[in-house]
């Protein structure tokens, strides 16, 4: 799958704590009804082999849906189960390790807080940047928080998609409209919603929404600046 044609609008995060009864595969196939465009598949705790057979299961699921499936850090695992793509940290296997490990076909996404890092992960070759946190989270309670006048700044300074993520739900998402991301990245705001195929639909809609209203008005501005 080429990363220049995902669509990053709802791009939904696993974890476990939200399973309800559900397996795995279930509570990922509900999101996926619901439009999430993007799965990522984030285990901390289970070992490799049971990762590894895991992901193959959700790689068929999501090739079913002609989704892309990521693989949160464990780059052994992602190359093992062929995965789409692997998500790395700042303390992470560096993207240019990860493209000369795992080939040109797949998707490398980096998370990012600054500018700087941005900037630096692109050159090493990222497909897409993770930003965050931008808001409080209970998934990682010692994230960084990031502001929008720097989520803005990334967004303008680099040529790759932008998925903001971190504590971001329908009541906090039309903060980040005109910020030029690309989409966001969700945990709880789908999966530990009552009805996940419900909260992914809605929160699909408000992000294709947000992203139609940036592009309209960036069309007028350019149509005022050349009546100046």
């Amino acid at each position: 799958m080429k990363s220049d044609s995902i669509d990053y609008s709802l791009y939904a995060v696993t974890d476990r704590h939200h399973l309800r009864g559900r397996s795995l595969k279930e509570m990922v196939e509900e999101s996926l009804r619901g439009g999430a465009s993007v799965i990522q598949l984030r285990e901390k705790n289970l070992d490799e082999e049971s990762f590894i057979k895991e992901a193959v299961e959700l790689k068929q699921l999501c090739e079913s849906y002609r989704v892309p499936l990521i693989i949160n850090d464990a780059v052994h695992v992602a190359e093992a189960a062929g995965a789409d793509g692997v998500h790395v940290g700042q303390d992470d296997m560096d993207a240019e390790k990860v493209r000369k490990l795992l080939g040109e076909d797949i998707i490398i996404g980096v998370s990012v807080q600054t500018p700087d890092e941005a900037l630096l992960a692109e050159s090493r070759g990222a497909d897409y940047l993770g930003v965050g946190a931008m808001f409080p989270t209970d998934s990682k309670s010692d994230a960084k928080m990031v502001s929008i006048e720097d989520l803005n700044n990334i967004c303008d300074i680099v040529d790759i998609p932008v998925v903001a993520i971190g504590g971001i739900n329908e009541e906090n998402v039309e903060l980040l409209k005109n910020t030029g991301i690309d989409g966001i990245a969700v945990i709880s705001a789908v999966y530990g919603a009552e009805d996940t195929v419900e909260a992914a639909g809605r929160l699909k809609n408000c992000v294709v929404k947000g992203k139609k209203q940036y592009e309209r008005r960036n069309y007028e501005n350019s149509i005022n600046d050349s009546r100046k």
